[in-house]
């Protein structure tokens, strides 16, 4: 039996992780893409619990850069880079509801090299920024093209890593606010975050009617941190399936997958991103695996782990983990 049969989705769901209707969210369909998380843009598409969508996203660049000698200062627009596809409304979907998001496959979509990172001046996590401000010039700009198939990515002639994709922008819309899909927080976003890849199903608290998902900036692979600010940013063909879990209450996003359950914080400094995200793990061993609170404080304190998503975008993101083996699971 596979493991999301005793997920929450397929335990919880609306839908019970029974798959429905196939929707294709190609580029026709989808128009404009959109820079920003939030509750005005009309939806593209509106979907039932358990359906599934096919995306084409777009790198994050919209595929501006297409060569090593595209400069970003030159092709880019700030700050409309991190193009989202949706907003996809969720029939059903209220306030104080769950949406739950299966990521089925992660595929690179158009001609080789397919794969961009970049160089960007004051972006990245080892250079001064608009929010640490120094005196010191950026570094100069450089992109670098990868060829990124299933077989790996080739980063030179000598390297090719494996192909480890990942939906690096993915979460709904907030209540009232519009915010830039750079920006990671309680409702997902720019988390950057390598675990939100095939074979999890990460879980969005509800924020609005019909919830509004929005997903996009795929990625072939990324190291903790994105150190430079840019990972592998490839255009893809990826699929999902959706479902809803109904009056469960949550304040940040959470995943899960066949070895561990996570929590997810986005803050500056770091360190609160990783008091959130362990607040939250800790609170949900309390409310959901037999444990009071301090005896899951102590259990995280010996069994817990932190993956840390970004270190460059407004605020920071990191995931806190632990092993379903140490659950009874």
């Amino acid at each position: 039996m596979s493991w999301m049969a005793e997920s929450y989705m397929a335990r919880k769901g609306v839908a019970g992780g029974r798959p429905g209707r196939t929707h294709h969210l190609n580029k026709e369909v989808q128009g404009e893409y959109h820079y920003v998380y939030g509750p005005y843009a009309k939806p593209v598409m509106s979907i039932k619990p358990g359906d599934i969508v096919v995306a084409e996203t777009e790198d994050a660049f919209g595929g501006a850069i297409k060569t090593e000698k595209d400069l970003p200062s030159q092709k880019l627009t700030m700050p409309f880079v991190n193009p989202q596809c949706g907003p996809i409304a969720v029939e059903g979907a209220e306030p104080g509801d769950v949406l739950c998001v299966a990521i089925k496959s992660i595929l690179p979509r158009g001609p080789q090299p397919v794969g961009t990172s970049a160089l960007i001046p004051e972006f990245g996590g080892l250079v001064s920024n608009s929010q640490t401000a120094m005196l010191n010039p950026p570094l100069p700009e450089r992109v670098m093209k990868y060829e990124v198939t299933e077989a790996g990515v080739k980063f030179n002639d000598r390297i090719t890593l494996p192909y480890e994709p990942f939906i690096g922008t993915l979460g709904v819309s907030p209540l009232i606010e519009a915010v830039l899909s750079l920006q990671p927080d309680y409702w997902g976003g720019n988390m950057d975050l390598p675990d939100v890849a095939p074979g999890a199903i990460v879980y969005f608290p509800v924020l609005h009617k019909d919830a509004y998902l929005y997903l996009g900036d795929c990625h072939g692979r990324q190291g903790d941190g994105e150190l430079c600010g840019v990972a592998v940013e490839m255009p893809s063909t990826t699929t999902v399936q959706v479902d809803l879990i109904k009056n469960w209450q949550i304040s940040w996003p959470r995943l899960e997958n066949e070895d561990f359950i996570m929590t997810i914080g986005s803050a500056r400094p770091m360190e609160d991103a990783a008091r959130i995200a362990y607040r939250e793990l800790t609170r949900w061993l309390a409310s959901d695996y037999g444990f009071d609170e301090l005896e899951a404080y102590f259990l995280l304190t010996q069994a817990g782990r932190v993956r840390v998503g970004n270190m460059v975008d407004p605020k920071y993101t990191l995931g806190a983990s632990i092993l379903k083996s140490y659950l009874g699971q």
